[in-house]
């Protein structure tokens, strides 16, 4: 197959999958997803995916109605079924939904489960980034994976249209996160990134980079940091399962970072040797 869309036990190419209306999703973009990449058919991080999945799902109190393990089972089945090898892997779960319009739900009704599988290669390590920003006026979930995207949707197409490769948040001159991205500095040889609260989503690409640290002895700092911080960093790194570890050199038009290579190399070969090694044949 060239893509894969599965709904509720039904599979086929993307584009012959039908969803019905009465799906919450359509009405509420009531769930939550999340993604990651497969490389020689073997998917990357998915325990830690899958946790982060099923966390999200209690945050919100939707029914998934089945397991971890029978999730990771039919992920790692349907991935087999690609004629391609590198693979983009997304699900997401709907709270349901048979019936006419509603804001209520029943909390005992079981979640629809969707999963898109396409084709498409992770970002190459040696890309460099443009960065905008854009103020973080979104809900105060950020740490949940929830369908309702439109503000990243926005700051992303604002991205594109001012030529950069994504959008930096922030909420007044502190710096959150990106659009469908974490970002994170480095000064003074220290690795600095937001707490990982409701204001930013945990990246799993950003806790391995925290792994490549302390495996690495480069210092940690888990704090807020400013527009200002990230513009006179040493490095800006953006991260996430396609972009495991992207250096950014521009910030609203003026060069940025590039002034610790040795650190930032040092991550970066580390945490592809490691994408490399869990997905090898």
């Amino acid at each position: 197959m060239k893509t894969l869309g599965y709904y509720n036990g039904k599979y086929d190419e993307i584009d012959k999958i039908m969803i019905p209306m009465s799906d919450r999703s359509h009405w509420f973009g009531d769930g939550v997803y999340d993604a990651t990449c497969a490389r020689n058919y073997k998917i990357m991080a998915i325990d830690e995916h899958v946790d982060r999945f099923f966390n999200s799902a209690r945050l919100l109190n939707i029914n998934l109605g089945f397991t971890k393990e029978y999730l990771k089972d039919l992920l790692n089945e349907l991935v087999q079924k690609l004629d391609d090898d590198e693979l983009f892997v997304y699900w997401q779960a709907t709270r349901g939904g048979n019936g006419l319009r509603s804001h209520n739900y029943d909390k005992e009704q079981k979640a629809n489960l969707w999963i898109t599988i396409c084709p498409e290669k992770i970002t190459d390590k040696d890309r460099e980034y443009k960065l905008t920003s854009m103020e973080d006026t979104r809900f105060l979930h950020c740490n949940i994976k929830t369908l309702n995207l439109i503000p990243s949707v926005v700051a992303y197409q604002h991205a594109k249209e001012n030529n950069c490769d994504e959008t930096v948040f922030h909420r007044g001159d502190i710096v959150t996160e990106c659009a469908h991205s974490n970002v994170h500095i480095i000064k003074d040889k220290k690795f600095i990134t937001h707490p990982a609260d409701e204001y930013i989503l945990p990246g799993i690409a950003r806790a391995h980079l925290l792994k490549a640290c302390k495996a690495l002895n480069i210092e940690i700092e888990e704090r807020l940091f400013t527009v200002d911080e990230l513009i006179n960093a040493d490095e800006v790194i953006v991260s996430s399962s396609g972009d495991l570890c992207i250096r950014a050199t521009e910030f609203e038009g003026k060069a940025v970072g590039k002034k610790d290579s040795d650190t930032f190399n040092r991550l970066k070969e580390y945490i592809y040797q490691e994408w490399l090694e869990c997905t090898k044949k």
